[in-house]
């Protein structure tokens, strides 16, 4: 099968690394094409943001040639889900909803850690609106940007982990989830310093989204994702014009 991950900003070693991290989970026989945004902020830390990230995201789904069985939105607490699913019938998965789904069947409580604090409240609403919010312990903030994550390595993995085992002593969590598609590769550290689970969304959102498909399930089109009624729409696709 093919899964196109689609980050949802536009820096490309944060695609880089996204695309590693989904192949590293990945099946054999499973083919991941990492995208990146035409347009958008080179980080994602706000609803302003979020909302160009998730026109974005539809508009490089919708202008990429070439046929795919499942979609990941690789952004955590990012709008734009439910418009990839009304566009499209194969499975769309977000990566926030995968890792705190995945983490459910690991712990009681779960925390998730992510990046600024302002990214919080995005976080919090995502998981109220997909129904996850009943075994959150805590959205936790390193106080560390998303593109810190890239130029200062070290100390935002040490921020990163303090506010991991800080979940875990403090707010009770069993399981962790990291926070950001471009924490990816910082599972080993955090579980180690933890002791316990650690999931990341991408990892999560690749292995569900290959079980959506064996199962042979696709987006329902009855009611809330049927596709969007034809309309002119002026200027949209936008990367087509």
């Amino acid at each position: 099968m093919k899964i196109l991950v689609v980050n949802v900003n536009t820096t490309e070693t944060m695609t880089k690394t996204i695309g590693e991290a989904a192949r590293v989970a990945a099946a054999p026989g499973t083919e991941i094409v990492a995208l990146t945004p035409h347009f958008g902020a080179e980080s994602c830390e706000g609803n302003l943001e979020s909302y160009l990230a998730a026109v974005a995201v539809m508009d490089a789904v919708v202008g990429y040639d070439g046929d795919y069985d499942a979609v990941i939105q690789a952004g955590y607490g990012e709008h734009g889900r439910e418009g990839l699913q009304e566009l499209l019938d194969v499975p769309v998965v977000d990566i926030t909803e995968a890792a705190a789904s995945t983490a459910q069947f690991l712990g009681h409580k779960y925390s998730v850690v992510t990046t600024l604090d302002r990214t919080v409240p995005l976080i919090e609403d995502r998981l109220m609106l997909a129904g996850l919010d009943r075994r959150l312990a805590s959205v936790r903030s390193s106080g560390m940007a998303v593109l810190e994550l890239e130029s200062e390595p070290e100390r935002a993995i040490e921020a990163i982990v303090r506010e991991c085992e800080l979940a875990v002593t403090q707010d009770r969590a069993e399981v962790i989830c990291l926070g950001c598609g471009g924490m990816a590769d910082l599972e080993a550290q955090v579980k180690e310093r933890t002791g316990v689970p650690v999931v990341d969304g991408v990892a999560a959102a690749v292995t569900i989204a290959e079980g959506l498909h064996r199962l042979g399930l696709r987006t329902s089109k009855v009611r809330t994702y049927a596709p969007p009624r034809p309309k002119r729409i002026t200027g949209w696709p936008i990367t087509s014009r």
